[in-house]
């Protein structure tokens, strides 16, 4: 691979990034791996970084996995984050036991990232654990990052009902009430998380004493 495609990766102008990509991907040269996963770390643009998700997936696996795995230690959460994307599109299950501690990360969107990969990845003598493990999470955030969490939850599927049912049983009402939207959307897929948020409060405020009887 030429040193001026390499020097491209880091062009100022995005659509000259994503070419310089797109170029070092379709040659799949391994020597690059190590600069493709440093650019990821780093990568501003969000089509860019996809880019180079494709690239590393097109080199060879052994290659790929230790650096990726080396990233989720690393103290940049972009690094953690496109790490987790990009393994769980290389989807190598032994690759589990390195992202199970990122779940609770207090970053946001390695966290989120992390909840996505968990479930392409999980073992399914594991499900029950990272149901439960996700199911700590509820509350967290704004909509956007509840709403994530709710459909990992719903695409674990009935194995999350036990938790859900503790879960909304909380003291706490914003974990009550996103445990019971996300009951709401796992029988309904369908349903409008709004709505689904909307119609758990509604029940909370009501009858919130029976919530907890129901709940056990």
């Amino acid at each position: 691979m030429k040193t001026q495609e390499i020097q491209l990766l880091g062009a100022e102008n995005p659509s000259t990034r994503l070419q310089a990509v797109l170029r070092v991907g379709t040659v799949a040269d391994p020597a690059v791996v190590d600069e493709l996963v440093a650019r990821c770390a780093v990568e501003p643009d969000f089509f860019v970084r996809d880019m180079l998700t494709w690239a590393l997936v097109r080199l060879p696996a052994e290659l790929t996995i230790p650096r990726l795995r080396a990233e989720l230690d690393s103290e940049r959460a972009q690094a953690r984050s496109q790490a987790l994307h990009t393994l769980s599109k290389i989807k190598e299950s032994t690759t589990w036991q390195a992202i199970k501690g990122l779940l609770r990360d207090p970053d946001d969107e390695v966290a989120r990232t992390a909840w996505r990969t968990a479930v392409i990845l999980v073992p399914d003598e594991e499900k029950s654990w990272l149901a439960a493990e996700l199911a700590a999470e509820l509350g967290r955030g704004d909509r956007s990052l509840q709403l994530s969490l709710s459909r990992v939850l719903v695409d674990l599927g009935e194995i999350v009902e036990p938790v859900l049912r503790t879960a909304a049983a909380s003291e706490n009402p914003k974990i009550r009430a996103h445990a019971r939207a996300t009951e709401i959307l796992l029988d309904d897929p369908d349903a409008a998380f709004d709505l689904a948020v909307g119609e758990a409060k509604r029940v909370i405020a009501l009858d919130p004493e029976q919530v907890k009887k129901t709940a056990c």
